[in-house]
This record gives C-alpha cells, structure tokens and sequence, in this order.
C-alpha cells in the first residue's frame, strides 16, 4: 500500500548563525560561524569559556502573551519563536487548518530553569555551611516558586506552541537527548499517515548554555577547549565538541493539506529511520547501520541515489570512528558533512 506524500512548507530557523530562514541562509553562504565567548553567564572560572549562543534574541518580541514568558525557560522561549517563523514562512496562520486538525510533536533537550530559581530553596535548607538533605521536601520545597517546575518540563516547548498557534490536535515530546528532534520528526510522519492530523509543527529546541549544564560539560571532558573554538569533525587532531542552542521548526503536512492551502512544498519527506543499540552484539555501530538502513527502505531508495549525508560528527576520538565506520558500510562514497559541529 503506497504511503501518503508528506511534505515539509515552512522552516523557522532561530539559531547561533541567524534567526529566521533567510539570516540563516545568508549566514551559511557568507560561511559564518555562532561560536563565541559566553555571554549568558560569567564562564571566566570554566576551562572551556566559548559556546553557540543565540545573539540577539529578545523573546519578548516572539510572543503577544508576556505572561507565558514567566513560565517559560530558554528552551521554550526558542522553540515558540521557532514555531512562529516556520508557520509565518509557510504561510500557516491559526484558524486556516481546522484547529483540531493541527498537531505538535516537538523534541526537547534536558532543560535547566534560571540558576536565581534554585537558590532560594537551596538557601532554606543550609544550615552552618551544611546542606540539609532532609529538609529539602518541607523547607526547600516552602521556599519554591510555585510555577517553576514548569519551566522544566520537557513537554511545556510543546504545549506553549500548542496555545500560540492554536493547535488542537495530536500534541507529544520526544525526550532523548540529541534525537529529540529528528525522532519527532518521525513520529510527526506517523501522526499524518496515521491519519491523525492533517498538519504537524514538527522540529525540536535545546538551551545548553546554562551554569549547571555548562560545569557538567566540563566534568564529563567532552568539549573542545581549543583557543580557536573550532570542532573539528572526523579531524585526526578533533579533541571535542562545542555546545550551544538553539530551536528549529518545520510545517510538515500532506499532500492534500498541501494542495488545498495552495502553498509551494519545500522538500519532500520520503523516508526514518531509528535504532537502539542496548546490549545487542555490535554495538552502537550495528544501531547505525540498521536505523540508516530502515530509513531507506522506508523511502524505497537506494545508497547511491543520494546526493550528501548530513553526519552528526560529535568531534570526539570516541564517537566519531563509529559512525564513520556505519556510513562507510551503508553509504559508501557519498558525500558527508557535518555542519552542526
């Protein structure tokens, strides 16, 4: 049975190279880079002090309700300013797909409130220089403001997208680290072809510049500490990554939705794949390879059809010879990059 068509007709970019689709296109043939020094917290005490912040973002400026920004971390301040440019940039306004028929299925990074919201809490149980464990659900939790837990919960990126855009279909989180986002996008297709929704805000945010994320990274010892602040991917001489933020969305719809908005499709999603590796023999190599594989069986492709692989390219000694091997066994003599490194 042939799958519906799903295609994707709006992008909302708001990242460390430019907000919106077309600073960020300008940003990539200009070959500019969003590393720089951290400007959102004093790094000056860190051993790795550069990030990819997102510049000149005012959230105040991407929603008309200023008192959802009260609950509302970093990461969903971007992801609704995201979902905003990517319905503006396809054309999508609320009310112009029956609202019931709009759903959001958006991935979300661990997310970490402002340092100012701990402290009070914290504060309450110390006592003679010693942190009181015990006093943590009574005191602690007296101490607490109400509405930031939340600002923590992964699903709330979705939900504020949900009441901005008057979406009242099918709404979920996917909530696994670096893939948050791309699985969304899957299970977005299956919600479509499923057909739960006629259209889904689809796309993922992440907010990694923070003090209790960044003193983490630094600890785990897998951030590039060079004076250049360069990762460089599938390098002999790489020695890490470099972290930072930021949120995509896309308008991911179907064919009929297409047609009957009379809208221009952007690109057209024909394949997913995922995979777990667990325990099984082989590793997080044979997990590659079965996820790359299931994606072009899903699109009824060949390898040699394609035109490019987008790698993930950690940067790490570790990391990347495992997925060089993976697409080297799948993909052999494609063309790879690795730009979000």
């Amino acid at each position: 049975m042939r799958q519906p068509r799903l295609f994707i007709t709006g992008v909302g970019p708001v990242s460390p190279i430019g907000i919106g689709w077309d600073a960020v296109r300008t940003a990539l043939a200009e070959k500019r880079s969003g590393i720089g020094p951290i400007t959102l917290f004093d790094a000056s005490g860190l051993p790795v002090r550069a990030a990819a912040e997102v510049k000149g973002f005012d959230p105040k400026k991407m929603t008309k309700a200023r008192k959802q920004l009260k609950v509302m971390a970093r990461d969903a301040q971007l992801g609704v300013a995201s979902a905003r440019f990517a319905a503006e940039h396809g054309k999508f306004t609320p009310g112009s797909v029956p609202p019931e028929r709009v759903g959001v299925v958006f991935g979300a990074d661990r997310i970490c409130g402002p340092l100012e919201d701990s402290e009070p809490p914290y504060r309450a149980c110390m006592e003679n220089g010693r942190f009181h464990f015990e006093r943590w659900a009574t005191d602690g939790f007296a101490a607490t403001f109400p509405l930031s837990f939340l600002k923590v919960l992964p699903n709330m990126i979705g939900s504020h997208i949900s009441i901005t855009l008057d979406a009242r279909g099918p709404n979920n989180t996917i909530h696994h680290a670096e893939v948050s986002s791309t699985l969304a996008v899957a299970e977005a297709a299956r919600v479509l072809r499923r057909g739960n929704a006629d259209l889904v805000v689809t796309g993922g945010a992440g907010a990694q510049v923070s003090p209790y994320d960044w003193v983490r990274h630094c600890v785990m010892g897998r951030l590039s500490a060079d004076a250049d602040n360069t990762p460089r991917p599938f390098a002999p001489d790489r020695n890490g990554e470099v972290r930072g933020e930021a949120a995509v969305s896309c308008l991911l719809e179907t064919e009929q939705s297409v047609e009957a908005r009379g809208v221009e499709p952007l690109a057209e999603l024909l394949g997913t794949g995922a995979a777990f590796s667990g325990r099984r023999v082989g590793g997080p190599k044979a997990a590659l390879v079965r996820a790359i594989r299931a994606a072009l069986d899903q699109a009824g492709i060949e390898a040699d059809a394609l035109g490019g692989v987008i790698a993930h390219g950690w940067a790490t000694q570790a990391d990347d010879p495992v997925e060089a091997a993976a697409l080297a066994e799948v993909v052999p003599g494609i063309p790879v990059t690795a730009p979000s490194s």
